[in-house]
């Protein structure tokens, strides 16, 4: 695993805990309209657009909240200080940081190795297909 993915997972476990997520699915909006000090500023998720977001697609909607999300935490102070910053050079940063936060590797080590398939994960962690199976080539990399 790269030091860069490794520092994503630290930095998506330690959001988890602020929020105190333990398990699935990560609450999202709410922490989009609950954010700790040093974060960013309540987000009304009636305002964001939905015109980036395919609705056509089981779950898009929330990945694509995740991957807002992922971007506040790079700007805030607390992702300043959490050294997120220089990981979002690399332009897939963000949606690795997304899929880490939304598809915590401890939760998806909890899960009996029959439900780590990219289906189950889906359902279980509320996220597109597509994105189960991306993070379950990340979370292979980390063993």
């Amino acid at each position: 695993m790269s030091n860069d993915q490794a520092s994503l997972e630290r930095i998506a476990e330690a959001l988890l805990g602020l929020f105190d997520v333990t398990s699935p699915p990560v609450p999202i909006e709410y922490m989009l309209q609950h954010p700790r000090e040093n974060m960013w500023e309540v987000v009304d998720i009636s305002l964001v657009s939905g015109s980036f977001m395919n609705m056509n697609v089981p779950y898009k909607p929330r990945m694509s909240l995740t991957r807002v999300l992922a971007r506040l935490i790079a700007g805030s102070e607390w992702g300043k200080a959490m050294q997120v910053s220089p990981l979002t050079s690399d332009p897939d940063a963000i949606s690795r940081l997304a899929r880490a936060i939304v598809m915590p590797h401890q939760m998806l080590m909890t899960l009996p190795p029959s439900a780590r398939n990219a289906k189950a994960i889906s359902e279980h962690f509320e996220v597109p297909i597509s994105e189960a199976e991306s993070r379950l080539h990340e979370v292979g990399k980390l063993k």
